[in-house]
């Protein structure tokens, strides 16, 4: 099977489990639709894809993490509906939609995001898996959304407390952007059932970092070169508002060097670690020249 096949398949299974969230008819109806909106509303898929891959080629049971990844995605998406609000980057639309508070209106998208992060939880703790695997992916998860993670990064790019160079960059999107990646490499071996001193749990988070900075790059040589019908959200944003970029801080020719150093580094990460880490490099090597 090739990468794409095999890509395909498990993001089938994880499009498939996650429409099945959000279903019941209850009075705060409305919330629940808010919330299935955005989370349904498209994506690559990227983070539960890589937890259920890494747990598989660690040698765990990938269906028995599927509520890991399923909660990865719904912290994902959160951070989406909270990122494109009016008091933070006031975006209107996300995956070539409305974006949620277009549709629902500030108040319900914030309390949509809200939820989500709490049924990410909730999701993540109903795992048949051994009760120390759920509480070491627990753990890994809480810190990689909050303050020393997502939010952490989210605060610092919202801020003025780092200057806007190279270094400030790379901690800021190491937060924002990486921290959930790390974590959904590392949280398919924990639900392998590996522990701390398992080199392939190492492996993991190193190829989760380098694959998030190659990322991140990418997308902000996307806002400069490309266009919100092929991006399915706004471009030219970063200039717009006077940001620093990768893009405006190394130029674009820099930019895809960096992109091709940090891809390799990824896949270098993996090589020989797992038994078939193909999977990896060809992920990796595809998000080099995503699109979108």
């Amino acid at each position: 099977m090739s990468f794409r096949d095999e890509f395909d398949r498990i993001c089938g299974v994880v499009e498939r489990q996650l429409g099945q969230y959000f279903r019941e008819k209850v009075p705060q109806s409305r919330l629940l639709d808010a919330m299935s909106y955005s989370l349904m509303a498209g994506g690559k898929r990227i983070r539960p894809v890589l937890l259920l891959k890494f747990c598989e080629e660690a040698g765990g049971d990938a269906e028995k993490a599927l509520p890991l990844a399923c909660a990865v995605e719904m912290l994902h998406t959160y951070s989406l509906i909270h990122d494109d609000l009016p008091v933070m980057d006031n975006d209107d639309l996300r995956r070539g939609k409305p974006t949620c508070h277009k549709v629902y209106g500030e108040c319900t998208a914030t309390l949509a995001g809200d939820a989500l992060q709490t049924a990410a939880f909730e999701v993540l703790l109903s795992a048949d898996l051994a009760p120390e695997s759920v509480i070491a992916a627990g753990r890994y998860f809480a810190k990689a959304a909050g303050a020393a993670g997502m939010c952490g990064g989210q605060e610092l790019d919202t801020s003025e407390y780092l200057t806007r160079d190279a270094a400030g960059l790379t901690l800021i999107n190491d937060l924002k952007t990486g921290a959930l990646i790390r974590a959904a490499c590392v949280i398919g071996v924990i639900a392998a059932g590996k522990n701390a001193g398992d080199g392939q749990l190492q492996a993991a988070e190193n190829y989760g970092i380098h694959l998030a900075r190659a990322f991140q790059i990418r997308d902000d040589v996307l806002d400069v070169v490309s266009n919100a019908d092929t991006l399915g959200k706004p471009a030219g944003s970063d200039a717009a508002n006077n940001k620093a970029t990768y893009a405006s801080v190394y130029g674009l020719d820099r930019c895809r060097d960096l992109i091709a150093e940090e891809t390799k580094l990824a896949i270098s990460a993996v090589t020989g670690k797992f038994e078939d880490w193909s999977f990896f490099a060809g992920l990796a090597e595809s998000l080099e020249e995503r699109k979108s």
